[in-house]
């Protein structure tokens, strides 16, 4: 499975690199790994080769915060039957599927540091990001402006470094968020082994 799915993942990406500078679509300068997707590919990757938790955290609340959002609401200017439309599908719900496999194969799991690391990580991504949007000119992470899919960024600021903060506030509300089921079935755990040792004990 992991290796099937790594070997989707990579060719699918090469292919679409392929064929948009077969058919000269878009310059160099909107073909740099500069997606957050792109990256949450990367990590489930190596996650699922690794199977070290800290690699899986990062491709969770990545994966999960923003790639099942962009399958929601997908921010194409194609559609079916274009090939760049099975390809963004393709790499978004691979990634998806390897955080899956990783939880429910492996029993891999984020903790609650984990959202301080992975805010971190996000941190290092918005950077080198807005550096590269600033560079090319290109819309990398929406860093630039807001998506024209009607996305949650949508509902934010029209004035640009309130909406970078907003941005950075409604990352960490995803992330706070996607652990909260984490939480539910600790205390959940704990109150049932509290109760069977009560039982044990009586």
């Amino acid at each position: 499975v992991v290796g099937m799915l790594s070997l989707v993942l990579v060719l699918n990406y090469l292919v679409y690199l392929s064929l948009v500078r077969q058919f000269g679509a878009v310059s160099w300068k909107q073909l740099l790994p500069m997606q957050l997707c792109d990256w949450a590919m990367v990590v489930i990757i190596i996650a699922m080769w690794t199977r070290r938790p800290r690699w899986f955290e990062v491709a969770y609340f990545w994966g999960i915060g923003g790639t099942v959002q962009a399958v929601l609401t997908p921010n194409l200017p194609y559609g079916f039957p274009d090939f760049r439309f099975f390809s963004f599908f393709i790499s978004h719900c691979g990634i998806i599927i390897g955080i899956v496999f990783l939880m429910l194969r492996h029993h891999l799991r984020p903790c609650a540091f984990s959202i301080v690391r992975v805010f971190l990580w996000t941190e290092v991504y918005f950077i080198l990001t807005l550096a590269a949007d600033e560079f090319t000119g290109f819309n990398y992470g929406f860093l630039l402006h807001k998506p024209e899919a009607q996305t949650l960024l949508y509902l934010l600021s029209d004035n640009r470094p309130l909406y970078l903060v907003q941005m950075h506030l409604l990352a960490l509300a995803f992330f706070i968020v996607l652990y909260l089921p984490f939480v539910i079935y600790d205390l959940a755990s704990q109150t049932i082994s509290y109760k069977g040792h009560d039982r044990t004990q009586s």
